[in-house]
């Protein structure tokens, strides 16, 4: 499912101390990586998180990719 990060990730600096987040929750969203990272699957994250849906989950992994293609000018 390809889906673009911003129309699900935000980050406000008077919410989490401005670190990115699933919009609309508290949710950050380095959570939901690590939680994919220990290989729980989106359903399980769904089933702990109910107000996620698997477009969130996958914004999360877009954001992630972007970030990883990130190159720093030296």
């Amino acid at each position: 499912m390809r889906v673009d990060w911003r129309d699900f990730i935000v980050s406000t600096s008077d919410v989490l101390n401005g670190k990115p987040r699933i919009k609309g929750t508290r949710i950050p969203v380095s959570l939901i990586l690590g939680y994919l990272a220990t290989g729980r699957t989106g359903d399980e994250i769904i089933t702990e998180f109910p107000d996620l849906g698997k477009e969130q989950i996958a914004a999360c992994l877009d954001y992630a990719r972007e970030l990883a293609e990130f190159e720093v000018a030296l």
